[in-house]
């Protein structure tokens, strides 16, 4: 029996933007449930298609992408959608609403100028579950802006104290950067046990993917910009 399509909703507020991307995900066999030109469309296109994918744009007329996502998500009184992921657009990679973004539940960002196969290869990616930024990319973005997002709407809060040890220390370690197999060579695992570990910091977390496990890790003091993890 074949998988379902792989669905996404496009918000931007440039028609062109739309249309081209919309072109290349049809090509490749993602079904373009709708288009939205601000984020409250976005909102509406996400509550009634219920898409997989939600590429966003940030800055938008009426409601920008940081609100929309964080409604989409379930931070607003919108509710949330389960399933759907959203990937951030921008046109600068180290726009400072994209750290807002990202605590507001987004799995990643791209820039505006992504070549066809790697829009495609991201929005899979995306379904698939994992996070679209590498760590040591999100560490960037958070050393940057960190220190100037203090308000609770944009700040992950979560309690620690159910992660085992070992499972702070992969957490410490996964926000300064290292991939699984680096975190395995380090902590001498097995690629697996690795795998397992970071899993199940996510599930007891109730996070969407590393990127959140990452911001997270910076807003609870586990680790801080320019440091390493903290330890007890």
């Amino acid at each position: 029996m074949n998988a379902p399509p792989l669905r996404a909703v496009i918000a931007d507020d440039q028609a062109l933007v739309r249309t081209g991307f919309g072109m290349i995900l049809a090509a490749d066999g993602i079904e373009v449930t709708a288009e939205a030109a601000d984020g409250a469309e976005a909102v509406d296109a996400v509550r009634r298609t219920r898409p997989d994918v939600v590429l966003m744009d940030i800055r938008m007329p009426r409601m920008d992408g940081i609100e929309a996502t964080r409604r989409i998500l379930g931070g607003g009184a919108d509710g949330g959608s389960d399933g759907t992921r959203v990937i951030i657009l921008t046109t600068y990679d180290l726009d400072h609403y994209v750290y807002a973004a990202l605590t507001a539940g987004a799995s990643g960002f791209l820039l505006k100028d992504v070549t066809p196969e790697h829009l495609v290869a991201a929005v899979r990616l995306i379904r698939s579950g994992d996070a679209l930024l590498a760590p040591t990319i999100t560490r960037r973005l958070i050393e940057r802006f960190a220190h100037r997002q203090e308000s609770p709407q944009t700040t992950l809060r979560r309690d620690l104290s159910g992660l085992t040890p070992r499972e702070l220390e992969v957490l410490g370690l996964l926000a300064t950067g290292l991939s699984n197999a680096e975190l395995a060579e380090r902590l001498f695992l097995s690629p697996t046990t690795v795998k397992t570990h970071v899993g199940r910091i996510l599930s007891k977390l109730d996070l969407r993917d590393r990127v959140q496990a990452v911001v997270l890790a910076y807003e609870s003091g586990l680790v801080s910009p320019g440091g390493p993890a903290a330890t007890d």
